[in-house]
């Protein structure tokens, strides 16, 4: 298989380079670049940005304002985007929801939600896990029962990413109590201010608050906004969850980290010399980078079968390969990170704190290693454990 780009594929990857260096704001550059959060208020800017130039959702059909770009393109644009680094368009809304809509949407939700996902008008969050149904997501309890032209919904769902931001949540919720686990479920969008919405703040390891518990209590739902048929909800939850395991190998954000890596090893110094010069850091990081262009090969051979085997609304197994490794392999940079900061990774908290009386001597750039080391913990969880993904492999892949 020839893995080499064509010459328009490297004048494309110029123009969407050129693009990001010359429209991202310096601000969100900034953040970005440290691993600092970025707010609410820097996505929304960011994706109306990338809206306005009809790139805020390349992959999606060209009539709901997707590009009509290849596999690879779409490939080529999003290692630029993770590589430059900025922010994705939210997750939730363009890989997750938005598919789900357009491809087993009624027209008027198709027309409803889809430009404001695309512009983010809307922010959505994800209902899926709940406390006793996490790997075993078919086992959720949360209920839906159909009163005349509402659904009325009770339940509990937790590990909410943003959802302290989100207008809207699309949710899992049990239809047919009788059915089997995964015949009774449905699909539902769900207005958040609804009454009977109640978010719940979950604080992380790194400190944060992105996460959160949603508890669903007589929320009346109209059943306009059931997507495709009642108890088919696994069927669209499945599609969803095989689009968001394709994209979560995040090549370029590896490698942008990879290279912020070796930038910040040039300038600390390890008994007397910069820790680049370090032949066991060396050594280190070179596996990483090894590791990162096996990914990258395995990669585009996915993106390239895919080409060659057209859209079957179906993902490919191989996804799960994808994101055990790409997981592993951002666990793996943040930790080294750590290891360039040394003791300066050690948060610096002097506001409000009366121990402090004199200034830090810490630079800027190390304050949010520990916080992205913690938090990057997750990325084996989300999108199905890794261990789910094995599981995968062997029956899928393997066929065993």
């Amino acid at each position: 298989m020839d893995l080499r780009y064509t010459d328009e594929e490297l004048a494309f990857r110029e123009e969407v380079r050129a693009f990001f260096r010359d429209t991202l704001p310096a601000d969100i550059h900034e953040k970005m670049i440290d691993a600092e959060h970025v707010g609410k208020d820097d996505f929304v800017r960011w994706t109306r940005i990338l809206n306005e130039k009809g790139w805020a959702v390349p992959h999606w059909p060209v009539e709901h304002g997707g590009t009509g770009w290849g596999p690879m393109k779409q490939y080529i644009y999003l290692e630029e985007l993770q590589n430059s680094p900025a922010p994705q368009p939210l997750a939730f809304g363009v890989n997750m929801v938005g598919p789900v809509i357009y491809t087993f949407g009624n027209d008027d939700q198709k027309a409803r939600f889809l430009p404001r996902i695309a512009n983010l008008d809307d922010w959505w969050c994800q209902g899926f896990s709940e406390p006793g149904s996490g790997s075993d997501l078919a086992s959720l309890k949360t209920r839906a029962v159909r009163e005349g032209d509402h659904y009325i919904v009770n339940g509990q769902k937790t590990w909410t990413t943003l959802a302290q931001y989100a207008d809207w949540i699309f949710c899992l919720v049990r239809t047919d109590p009788a059915a089997k686990k995964q015949q009774g479920i449905s699909f539902l969008l769900i207005d958040m201010t609804s009454p009977g919405v109640e978010v719940r703040p979950i604080v992380t390891i790194d400190g944060g608050r992105e996460i959160n518990e949603v508890f669903l209590t007589d929320v009346k739902v109209p059943v306009e906004n059931l997507v495709g048929e009642e108890n088919k909800g696994w069927d669209y939850a499945k599609f969803l969850l095989g689009n968001e395991r394709t994209n979560i190998a995040r090549i370029g954000v590896s490698k942008q980290r990879v290279a912020r890596i070796r930038e910040l090893a040039g300038k600390e110094m390890s008994s007397g010399r910069p820790l680049i010069e370090d032949e066991r850091f060396r050594e280190k990081l070179a596996s990483i980078e090894i590791d990162l262009k096996a990914l990258e090969m395995t990669q585009l051979r996915v993106v390239a079968a895919d080409a060659k085997r057209g859209s079957t609304g179906r993902p490919d197994p191989a996804s799960s390969i994808l994101k055990i490794k790409g997981s592993e392999i951002q666990q793996a940079t943040t930790h080294l990170l750590m290891e360039v900061m040394g003791p300066y990774a050690a948060p610096y908290l002097p506001e409000g704190d009366d121990r402090w009386n004199e200034p830090s001597n810490v630079p800027d750039y190390a304050h949010f290693a520990a916080p992205s080391y913690f938090n990057n913990r997750k990325v084996s969880i989300y999108g199905g454990s890794n261990e789910i993904q094995k599981n995968i492999i062997a029956k899928a892949v393997l066929g065993l």
